[in-house]
């Protein structure tokens, strides 16, 4: 009896195990900092440990939802993608029934922290849920799909805003948008490494539409424009020189990342996505941290 709990106790470690391989649960890290770092420019420091617990909970859920949702909806395609065949759903680890009732759960589990936060948190809750999954279906109609990934992530400051004030502002606004740009910059970038295989499907990407070449003009372009929303903040915010230096430590990420990859050579493609891009986040969040208590 006790052998044959131990052999369910192995299977469902494994199932969870697989399941959060398949969404790449690791890479939450990219839009969690800014989510905290807009509640903690609405709190002006460190927002109390309740909403702060919400807030990760309320992250968590709605990113494994949109994840999960977007393996389902894609598994055509990722299944003829050379570089994404070996998925959990397309090579069957994982049944389509059971990702669908990751996305309930995770959805249900978003909605109670959104409740749990604030009224407008929860009346918003199913809009961004929407948003977060209507992305799913970008790539089969349009070349922007990058910035409505952009926004997807690009929700989480104001969330965060929203967490702590129950109210919006304008502030996280345009902190938003330097998310929305930054992202839509790497994806663009990410989004190479796909271009025959979109061509060939008939989907939508900007690299798949201009060309390599011009995608990375592009990406340099929303970068641009993220880096000026950045820079916005920390005068919005009358933040000091800490912060600051978190941007030029960005801008540098930035560079090396066009350093690492270039139109000719996307063979490090993954180091310069998940590394570069992750550093910026936490790096950018540190800052504001640091600079919020400093002044305080």
């Amino acid at each position: 009896m006790q052998s044959s709990g131990c052999q369910v106790a192995k299977l469902l470690v494994s199932k969870v195990r697989i399941l959060l391989e398949m969404i790449k649960f690791e890479h939450t890290i990219f839009a969690l900092p800014f989510a905290y770092l807009g509640a903690f420019l609405a709190a002006k420091g460190p927002p109390d440990l309740w909403t702060s617990l919400w807030i990760l909970v309320a992250m968590v859920g709605a990113r494994t939802a949109a994840m999960t949702f977007n393996r389902i909806v894609d598994i055509s395609f990722d299944a003829k993608n050379p570089r994404t065949k070996d998925r959990a759903l397309p090579k069957g680890s994982v049944k389509p029934r059971d990702a669908w009732v990751m996305v309930v759960a995770a959805a249900g589990i978003f909605f109670f922290a959104a409740y749990e936060l604030n009224r407008l948190a929860f009346i918003l809750s199913p809009i961004v849920l929407v948003i977060l999954l209507c992305y799913s279906y970008t790539k089969r109609f349009t070349s922007l799909c990058h910035l409505f990934l952009g926004l997807a992530l690009g929700i989480a400051p104001s969330a965060g805003w929203i967490a702590v004030k129950g109210s919006m502002g304008f502030l996280p606004l345009i902190l938003s948008t330097g998310v929305l740009f930054w992202v839509a910059g790497f994806d663009i970038l990410y989004a190479c490494m796909d271009k025959d295989f979109d061509q060939r499907e008939g989907l939508h990407s900007i690299p798949a539409k201009l060309g390599i070449k011009k995608a990375f003009w592009a990406s340099d372009l929303f970068h641009s424009v993220a880096f000026v929303a950045f820079i916005s903040v920390g005068i919005l915010a009358h933040l000091n020189w800490i912060y600051y230096s978190g941007i030029l430590i960005t801008l540098v990420l930035l560079v090396m990342q066009r350093l690492v990859v270039s139109p000719d050579d996307l063979s490090r493609m993954n180091m310069a996505f998940f590394t570069f891009n992750g550093a910026i986040s936490i790096i950018l969040f540190a800052t504001t941290v640091i600079s919020l208590i400093w002044k305080a």
